[in-house]
């Protein structure tokens, strides 16, 4: 086992670490143990909670858990946010008010699950990766975001305080029709397709790195520019291990017959599947790009080679009768009647230039050079 974690802390340190889970360190526990999976996180988690109806709205931000259990008995829609999944009392508080399966509050903890969606009869649970582009370090982050849906409640968990889900939040705001006059399933599906919709502004920044590479592979291929391509190539990576599942996801959401999700909603859950698909699609194209990017580069790298390699073999060939020459006339032996005549060097002189003359000559009627 120390062994299995000195390996992959070797790996990590190489910038591997965002394919790999944590080593787990529940084995030996009994199943629905709730234990937090994810990096060190000293803040503290905080709840942001949006109460709405068609013609009313409430906004609250707290760190007492306790303040969103009055909200579970309102007929209105309640949108509770929580930001910190490391501190495990707030998910067993929570949990606890809203009758939460022990299964559902250890997967939340555990920040290194694969898309899927439960549906535990009066509870859907939904586990999706958010995505983020950094522009400094040039690489996609992902962070995982566990959804709970009710009757009239969406319970949203993030590893940490920031997200995508602002665009919804102004549309709540301004009493937009659709969203305000709908219920909890609406409010999910809203925070599903914002997180589908940033999957394209990732999926944009990262194509435009694929473009600069192009330009660089016609114009000046380096040994930094196959480096880049590989290191697109595992972003690459980690958007098809974050998306592909999404897929069957979504495709559950809209085509099961999950209580709580009334027959209104599904058709937009049918056109964030189409997303997902459109997603899946460009993530394939770039990496059919990326791999032909990847044969041109190690062609140009030959062809480069080959044509170092096919001057120096000219030199080379050019050189053998002359050094050939030289070396009969360099030898030491006492009767060489050629030496005592004056014209003879002018003469060797000239037939190596002839023979070089035609040896050119030769080697471009052939279209060799």
């Amino acid at each position: 086992m120390a062994a299995k974690e000195a390996a992959i802390d070797e790996i990590k340190a190489l910038g591997f670490s965002r394919f790999l889970p944590e080593v787990h360190k529940k084995k030996g526990k009994p199943p629905g143990t709730i234990h937090y999976t994810g990096k060190e996180r000293k803040e503290e988690a905080t709840i942001d909670i949006i109460d709405y109806t068609k013609i009313s709205l409430e906004e609250k931000s707290t760190k007492k858990v306790e303040d969103a259990f009055p909200y579970k008995d309102k007929k209105s829609v309640t949108w509770i946010n929580v930001n910190g999944v490391h501190d495990i009392s707030i998910l067993e508080k929570l949990g606890a008010n809203l009758g939460l399966h022990p299964l559902i509050l250890e997967d939340i903890a555990n920040v290194n699950q694969r898309p899927k969606v439960e549906d535990y009869d009066k509870t859907i649970f939904v586990v999706l990766k958010m995505l983020a582009y950094n522009e400094k370090t040039k690489a996609v982050h992902g962070e995982q975001l566990g959804l709970i849906l009710q009757k009239n409640t969406v319970v949203s968990f993030q590893e940490q305080e920031g997200d995508v889900f602002n665009p919804v939040r102004e549309r709540i705001r301004k009493g937009r029709k659709v969203i305000r006059s709908s219920g909890s399933d609406y409010l999910l599906y809203a925070l599903i397709d914002g997180v589908v919709d940033h999957y394209f502004s990732v999926l944009e920044k990262v194509g435009e790195g694929i473009e600069e590479l192009e330009k660089e592979l016609i114009t000046r291929p380096q040994t930094k520019t196959q480096a880049d391509m590989y290191r697109i190539k595992r972003e690459l990576i980690l958007l098809r291990k974050s998306v592909w599942p999404l897929r069957e996801v979504i495709g559950s959401l809209h085509r099961n017959e999950m209580k709580i999700i009334s027959k209104q909603t599904k058709p937009y859950f049918r056109d964030t599947y189409d997303h997902t698909i459109q997603v899946i699609d460009t993530i394939e194209t770039f990496r059919d790009l990326l791999s032909g990017m990847l044969d041109s580069y190690l062609s140009a790298i030959s062809n480069k080679m080959n044509e170092t390699m096919k001057v120096l073999t000219i030199i080379a060939t050019v050189f053998i009768p002359l050094t050939f020459i030289a070396g009969i006339y360099g030898m030491n032996f006492e009767f060489m009647p050629e030496l005592k005549i004056w014209w003879f060097y002018p003469l060797v002189w000239l037939v190596m230039i002839v023979l070089v003359g035609f040896m050119l000559f030769y080697f471009r009627r052939k279209r060799w050079i």
